[in-house]
């Protein structure tokens, strides 16, 4: 019997300092289910919590009243791979909070108070597959570079915000896309929602219903469209416009260029004539001179 207890002493005393250490390093409000998480999720924190282990890896931060993060955040703990702020109080994000986050998949800011995701918000997080950005109601506004460099994303939400329109270069930037959430936007039909719709009758596939259930309000009187109901020809007068612009604009150029040719010809022929008098004059003088 005792040679078995030897045997599995090492066993028992792993174990033992397994449970013992276990959320030694745990902040106070928060729980530890293992050595490599932190869930202070639903208690009332307004700010990031204290003494969170620089080794986590999934932090959890949930249903709480945080108001920003700090820029320096994510240099600290360089081993997060998991980050949910889902329904907190966040208004923006500081230039720079997220640039460091090499090894971040997993990121959940929705149901917050943003109201713009501007340039280089997310910095070069290549390991990002996941972005949760669904749920802020004062959401207006996204950069058209906004994602650049999130080259492994294949998960985007930005359902049930306040876009209006949206620029395709955010989306096309995006090589690994496989799904997108835009549905319960206020999108407006205008001739800057032309190109959008271009772009999601093409990629319906990564759509989770497709174009159904998605509307857009006319800018005439504001009634709202199913988008399955529109089509290219919806939008015919704005490529109309475009081209007679364009139209326009190469007139312009024509007349311009050809009036600077007959100015500049006008400007020829006058030194042209002007020397050829100047040369009479001379030979002129030079006969006179002569006799």
């Amino acid at each position: 019997m005792l040679p078995c207890v030897c045997r599995l002493q090492p066993v028992l005393a792993l174990l033992f300092f397994t449970l013992f250490t276990q959320g030694e390093n745990c902040p106070a409000t928060c729980l530890c289910p293992d050595p490599h998480t932190v869930d202070c999720s639903g208690r009332g924190l307004t700010r990031l919590p204290d003494e969170i282990p620089l080794d986590v890896r999934r932090l959890l931060l949930a249903d709480n009243w945080i108001p920003r993060i700090p820029s320096d955040f994510l240099v600290l703990y360089s081993d997060l791979v998991y980050l949910d702020l889902r329904n907190n109080s966040l208004s923006h994000i500081e230039p720079g909070t997220l640039s460091t986050s090499s090894r971040l998949v997993f990121l959940d800011l929705g149901c917050n108070n943003l109201t713009e995701i501007p340039k280089g918000t997310f910095g070069e997080s290549r390991s990002l597959i996941k972005l949760r950005l669904g749920n802020n109601p004062y959401l207006s506004m996204v950069n058209e570079d906004a994602f650049i460099g999130l080259t492994s994303l294949r998960e985007l939400e930005l359902e049930r915000n306040a876009l209006s329109g949206l620029q395709v270069g955010a989306l096309s930037q995006l090589p690994s896309l496989r799904l997108v959430r835009l549905e319960g936007n206020p999108w407006v039909c205008n001739c800057n929602f032309a190109n959008l719709f271009t772009w999601l009758v093409e990629n319906s596939h990564k759509l989770p219903n497709g174009i159904e259930g998605m509307e857009c309000s006319l800018p005439t009187d504001g009634r709202r469209v199913p988008l399955s109901q529109l089509s290219q020809d919806s939008f015919r007068e704005c490529q109309i416009t475009l081209t007679l612009t364009d139209f326009l604009i190469i007139i312009f150029s024509g007349i311009s260029v050809s009036v600077a040719a007959i100015m500049a010809s006008f400007f020829l022929a006058s030194t042209v004539h002007c020397f050829q008098r100047w040369s009479k004059g001379t030979k002129g003088d030079e006969e006179e001179s002569e006799e």
